[in-house]
């Protein structure tokens, strides 16, 4: 697949996602709930052999109050409050290993790197090590179609809260400047910075590579890739499901989330990407509400997007974002 549309028209692309009329309050009363449960916040140190950096476990409560484990990796020799990047994972995967996580605390920062419930145990992804406590209905495999009955059952219900509540937890981290953070991620993580963003617009930056969850209910239609396909091959049964599903969606898709943003932020897309086509990324950033908000595009590749290009840029961006 080249690409879904011209780029002359991508530019341009207006996607036709539903906003609910309580979108806010169900995220509001979402995110109160999650505070309400809250219990402290855990750091133990983690010797990693690594000298230039310090490692902790972090344990903090996210949607519901259940426990979400966290990588914080900080340079060894800050001696003041320091900025924090908050990072969120692909989809299969999970925060993986420290040693991975160095980009940031090279360039100066705190790294807080967010663990995915439920996953991280598939072959080759970034093991992960948060369970998802709440079960669902019949679901396709995958966590896609997790309760996708109800936008109250939701698995992505639980994810993106638990990306909110790492902003509130980071700034109350020991050694952070509540002030200066950034919220950075690819694909599935794309789509938790994106979201996390709108929900604590006074974020300093937000940074999504080729972003997920998009248009999401349009992109169903248009990819057979996963893992979009989930919901594709749970409706192929759930005949009946499918505007439940799309009412769902809805309350969780990155248009929403982008029309609430305010903060500096920044895209990127890939016009050969199966995974998540260019057109939903487009619909995302051509209706985010930001006045300071750019994109990289990337004619010839895939899902692997800009690669290392785009972590570059996301520093670079970050750092901007930081120093105003």
């Amino acid at each position: 697949m080249l690409t879904d549309r011209p780029l002359s028209e991508l530019r341009t692309f207006q996607s036709d996602v539903e906003d609910p009329a309580d979108f806010d309050d169900f995220w509001a009363q979402t995110l109160q709930e999650a505070a309400d449960r809250a219990t402290p916040t855990v750091l133990e140190t983690v010797e990693t052999g690594m000298r230039r950096v310090r490692v902790s476990d972090v344990t903090f409560s996210g949607y519901a109050g259940d426990p979400v484990r966290a990588w914080l990796v900080t340079p060894a020799d800050a001696d003041e409050p320091l900025p924090v990047v908050i990072e969120y994972a692909g989809y299969g995967s999970g925060r993986g290993r420290p040693i991975t996580h160095l980009w940031a605390a090279a360039s100066g920062w705190a790294h807080l790197v967010m663990d995915v419930r439920g996953q991280g145990a598939g072959r080759g992804s970034a093991v992960g090590a948060t369970p998802d406590p709440h079960g669902s209905a019949p679901a396709h495999p995958g966590v896609m179609t997790r309760g996708i009955e109800d936008p109250r059952t939701y698995y992505y219900r639980r994810l993106l809260t638990d990306a909110v509540r790492a902003v509130d937890v980071a700034r109350d981290l020991p050694g952070i400047d509540p002030d200066r953070v950034a919220v950075v991620g690819g694909s599935q993580g794309g789509a938790q910075a994106i979201a996390a963003a709108a929900l604590r617009p006074d974020v300093s930056a937000a940074v999504a590579f080729v972003p997920f969850l998009s248009d999401a209910a349009r992109a169903t239609l248009i990819t057979d890739a996963a893992p979009y396909s989930e919901i594709a091959g749970y409706l192929t049964s759930q005949r009946s499901r499918v505007e439940q599903v799309v009412r769902t969606l809805s309350y969780v898709d990155g248009v929403n989330f982008a029309r609430r943003v305010r903060t500096r932020i920044h895209y990127s897309v890939a016009l050969m990407d199966p995974i998540c086509p260019p057109s939903t990324v487009f619909a995302g950033f051509n209706a985010n509400a930001s006045a300071d908000k750019t994109i990289d595009v990337w004619p010839y590749n895939g899902h692997e997007g800009g690669g290392p290009e785009d972590r570059e840029r996301a520093i670079g961006v970050i750092a901007e974002s930081f120093a105003a």
